[in-house]
């Protein structure tokens, strides 16, 4: 097509071939830029949670000056390769120690999963020092110090997402804005104004989202505070429309039934953290961070918009105490991310952070990467042009919430930076005991 200035613009591929794209899921690049991407081998399906290994810490990210760090969400970069964003960073292997730094990237061309994540190199411009993607202070504020703390990354075309929220100091939430990168990750660049965290009672701050097959990115999302107590709404926002808050759309129950336009409703009540959300081989995962009853959920479905509540549900790792860990059961566990290249009915892997807090040390704080059951649920399905259904259960979503909540000791909490940080960070409003982590 031509611009009014007489420009040839790239055409768009239709939004129902979005298919056609598995890897990068991309509407927005020109047919002749389309490539196809090696494959990531995920192994064979496990029956019981494995550790594969650490992923992050002394002799696996120290050569970036990130001994310490957590999150890690994931995506294939345009070319294909791995790419994970990480939360507060320090040099040295342990919180508040020099160097403080939120967010940052590492790259990965591994391609065999069950042999571990190893990383290639740092993302931004200095190969070999992972430096904040952007430049920013950690202003003092009450009650500790600003940062700015990944939700989720995904990738549409030549062009990678980024979703962020800002603390001053965590768990309260000042803005949200997304990034964007068309060079693989070196160079990060707005994508939209900054976003408002008070939007649907605040659950629009932590989100997680990927692409459907219908020319929508698909947005779960809950608040971002300390106490992790909120539950789950679902939006989505036509794919070349991201950077524009007003073309976003809640899935919520209004007058006419559940439809898309409403004011969001909870698709999953409870209280929870960090969430991934993907498009794999024709269903919908999400694996969540169930704070409340301390545990990993995951929940596989074929639309969107499912019942959640009649989704394959099930719960790999649980929460467990110091001292008492094994594959499936991990102390102070939150920041769930799945890896890509991880399929449904086959080998499936997270990431999966943990940080042991203060008075008791600053050590662990760390990612690491697991191997989890995935049951599929029919494999690869086209949905067709109409994409997902516009309708869901029949009245609003029951509240299936357990009727008692888990050990406050066991809610994880926010890291706290040991004395010798060079800024003091707050502490949770409420410290787990000691045998118990947090974040």
């Amino acid at each position: 097509t031509s611009s009014a200035s007489g420009t040839v613009q790239p055409s768009r591929t239709p939004a129902a071939t979005a298919k056609d794209l598995p890897r990068t899921r991309g509407l927005d690049a020109p047919a002749e830029g389309l490539r196809v991407l090696d494959a990531i081998n995920p192994g064979p399906p496990v029956d019981r949670a494995v550790k594969i290994g650490d992923v992050t810490g002394p002799q696996l990210t120290d050569r970036f000056s990130m001994a310490a760090t957590d999150l890690g969400v994931m995506t294939r970069t345009p070319s294909g390769r791995i790419i994970a964003i990480f939360g507060d960073t320090f040099r040295d292997a342990w919180v508040g120690s020099p160097d403080w730094r939120a967010t940052v990237g590492l790259i990965s061309d591994t391609k065999n999963l069950d042999e571990g994540i190893v990383w290639t190199e740092a993302a931004g411009r200095n190969r070999n020092y992972a430096a904040q993607l952007w430049d920013y202070p950690h202003l003092p504020c009450p009650g500790g110090a600003s940062t700015v703390l990944p939700s989720d990354i995904m990738t549409i075309g030549n062009t990678m997402y980024l979703h962020t929220s800002a603390h001053f100091p965590f768990g309260n939430v000042t803005f949200a804005e997304i990034w964007k990168s068309t060079d693989e990750g070196r160079t990060w660049v707005w994508a939209s104004p900054r976003l408002d965290t008070n939007l649907h009672g605040g659950l629009a701050q932590l989100w997680t989202w990927d692409v459907g097959d219908d020319g929508f990115v698909y947005i779960m999302s809950t608040g971002f505070r300390r106490e992790r107590n909120q539950p789950i709404i679902l939006r989505r926002v036509p794919v070349d429309r991201i950077g524009d808050p007003g073309a976003y759309q809640g899935w919520g129950f209004g007058p006419g039934g559940w439809g898309w336009g409403n004011e969001p409703t909870p698709v999953l009540d409870g209280g929870y953290g960090e969430l991934c959300l993907r498009r794999i081989d024709g269903q919908w995962v999400l694996v969540a961070f169930n704070a409340r009853d301390y545990r990993l959920d995951v929940r596989v479905f074929s639309d969107i918009t499912s019942n959640l509540y009649d989704a394959i549900t099930f719960s790999p790792i649980v929460g467990g105490d110091w001292g008492m860990e094994r594959d499936d059961s991990v102390a102070q566990l939150y920041g769930p991310s799945i890896i890509p290249g991880s399929r449904p009915g086959s080998g499936f892997h997270i990431f999966l952070s943990q940080w042991r807090v203060p008075p008791d040390n600053s050590w662990p704080y760390h990612v690491m990467q697991f191997k989890i059951p995935m049951p599929s649920i029919g494999g690869p399905r086209d949905l067709g042009p109409a994409g997902p259904r516009d309708v869901g259960p029949a009245g609003p979503p029951a509240k299936k919430v357990p009727a008692t909540k888990a050990p406050a000791k066991k809610v994880p909490a926010k890291k706290v930076p040991a004395k010798k940080a060079p800024v003091k960070k707050a502490a949770p409003a409420k410290a787990p005991a000691k045998k118990a982590g947090g974040r």
